[in-house]
């Protein structure tokens, strides 16, 4: 799949979900259509308490993919920043970053869950600090590897020899040809994003809001028997977003400065 067409899947996610989320509220209940099956009037059907699933499926998705690419954007600049500085002044500035991101490379949804639990109302911005805890670390591994060879090849010796400033060395040399490298855990941190908020939506954990892809996974469990639907339609928008923020993370070219 050639780059540009990389981001074709999360586009059509996105205009869809842009286009459903217009047909009521997430949050609207309706008693007497709880757990009714898909139809002409409720195209996915309804959940517990007769919220519509369309509307709550679609702000579901959005909420999740924009918190997704926060984390990861932010997450990308934090650790390839804080990865390149240290790999390219080495001794031991680079030894203590890199026990750093090593003690920082726990697992992020036991520490979200830890963290979470003592927040009476999780907001998004709660779960977008806890997940950027962890989130920078694979970067700034990538960042620590990639530099090392980086500081040692020609241009960036050139670079020196003239007079470049350490600062000038690392956002003109290092890091913009750590963005290649980089690209691809772009997308496996956004969609790990999007399963840990299902993750921890689903115990119970996830925005105080109540709308997201693993409050509806629940739902789904617990009307497993009347209405299966509700639990495939929420399993296969955790899939599909997922997926598609993986597929869209190839779509970045490169850019290289060997000069």
């Amino acid at each position: 799949m050639k780059a540009p067409w990389r981001m074709a899947p999360l586009a059509l996610v996105t205009a869809a979900c842009l286009l459903a989320k217009g047909h009521g509220s997430p949050t609207r209940l309706e008693p007497a259509h709880a757990w009714c099956a898909p139809s002409a009037s409720r195209l996915l059907g309804c959940g517990e308490g007769g919220v519509n699933l369309l509307p709550f499926v679609a702000h579901g998705i959005l909420r999740g993919v924009v918190l997704a690419a926060g984390v990861a954007a932010l997450a990308f600049v934090i650790g390839t920043v804080v990865g390149a500085a240290a790999a390219l002044r080495g001794g031991s500035v680079e030894r203590a970053t890199e026990r750093t991101r090593s003690a920082a490379s726990l697992p992020g949804f036991l520490l979200a869950m830890v963290v979470l639990s003592a927040v009476r109302a999780p907001s998004r911005a709660h779960l977008g600090a806890v997940f950027l805890l962890t989130a920078w670390a694979p970067f700034a591994r990538l960042a620590l590897s990639q530099t090392r060879v980086l500081r040692e090849a020609t241009f960036v010796s050139a670079a020196v020899a003239l007079g470049a400033a350490p600062g000038h060395v690392l956002l003109r040399h290092i890091v913009p040809n750590l963005v290649g490298v980089g690209r691809v855990q772009l997308g496996a941190t956004a969609a790990g994003v999007v399963v840990g908020e299902a993750a921890l939506a689903f115990v119970g954990l996830g925005p105080a809001d109540g709308v997201s892809l693993g409050a509806l996974m629940d739902q789904g469990v617990a009307g497993m028997l009347r209405a299966p639907h509700v639990l495939a339609l929420g399993s296969l928008s955790v899939l599909v977003t997922s997926g598609a923020l993986l597929v869209a993370s190839g779509s970045a070219t490169p850019i290289r400065s060997d000069r």
